[in-house]
């Protein structure tokens, strides 16, 4: 009898105590729980970069504690890249919308001072050529922007087709370049030309390289004061495209960005750059397994394009 009543009291001590120990146990559950709920409200009231903490220990509401910090980092990371993406967006809009009615205003200038203009005789015929010229080239502007446009859309979404063969970049270097020979004569300097003796030979799409040349030809027009210079050399496996010139206008702070879509150094935009030239040579180079980079020395801007030697 004796053994059964101190097996009986041992009995009613052992579940004492697992009921004291479940007690404290589901104490600190819910006082654990309590904080979580205080802290997820705050969460869900405000923006902010706040991690859940821990006010005991509690089983493993540590690990939930934090799985859900890396899941709440995980979407803080995201919808700041989001955010970047919405405020780049916009400002294309803003660009484009003042790059596309910029040159259409200046168009509609001139056709209403064709159609209010009373001179008559050779000083009329010459004036209205004049007028019309430059409501061409207006029209050319929109024309070549959105062009770029298109093509930039085109090769982003992986929806442009690359014919790729066997090209001599040589001859499509100088090609393209006599046809901007009045536009250096415009701005009263003539090119350094550096070509290679030795074969130019790559892999690559012919539309894609000319284009490329003529945005780089371009860019350097628009951004550069003088020292023009076009190398293309064959080296150790690679051809090497080299496109230098003197500018004022671009300064380290801007090479990080420079091959950014509608990325101008012109913040006015003044001139013709609608940031998406650059961009484009970036992005056809890397989808013919091309390399491009710039640089800027002594007030010397560099883009260089390098392909392998086919």
């Amino acid at each position: 009898m004796q053994n059964i009543i101190c097996g009986g009291a041992a009995l009613s001590i052992f579940m004492t105590c697992v009921s004291v120990f479940l007690a404290v146990r589901l104490g600190r559950y819910r006082r654990q729980t309590r904080h979580m709920i205080e802290e997820l409200s705050m969460l869900r009231q405000e923006d902010t970069n706040y991690r859940l903490s821990s006010c005991c220990r509690a089983g493993r509401t540590q690990e939930v504690i934090a799985l859900f910090n890396e899941v709440a980092e995980k979407y803080r990371s995201e919808m700041a890249v989001l955010r970047r993406e919405n405020q780049a967006y916009r400002e294309s809009i803003t660009s484009i919308s003042h790059d596309i009615r910029t040159p259409l205003t200046s168009a509609k200038g001139y056709l209403q001072i064709l159609s209010k203009d009373t001179l008559s005789g050779a000083a009329a015929t010459e004036k209205h050529r004049e007028y019309i010229a430059i409501v061409g080239q207006r029209v050319d502007d929109v024309a070549d922007l959105l062009n770029q446009l298109f093509e930039y859309a085109r090769v982003e979404a992986g929806e442009m087709e690359f014919t790729m063969e066997r090209l001599n970049i040589a001859s499509l270097l100088l090609d393209t370049l006599s046809l901007f020979y009045d536009d250096f004569v415009a701005k009263d300097c003539e090119p350094k030309v550096d070509v290679s003796q030795i074969p130019c030979y790559v892999l690559a799409d012919r539309h894609a390289i000319v284009r490329m040349i003529e945005n780089l030809v371009k860019n350097a027009l628009v951004h550069g004061t003088g020292e023009y210079e076009f190398c293309l050399k064959n080296q150790e496996g690679h051809v090497y495209l080299r496109v230098s010139n003197r500018t004022e206008s671009i300064e380290q702070k801007d090479l990080d960005r420079i091959f950014e879509r509608f990325y101008t150094t012109d913040t006015s935009r003044t001139h013709k750059a609608t940031g998406l030239g650059l961009a484009i040579v970036k992005q056809f180079a890397e989808h013919m397994n091309g390399e491009v980079a710039a640089s800027l020395e002594e007030g010397i801007f560099s883009i260089e394009i390098v392909f392998e030697v086919l």
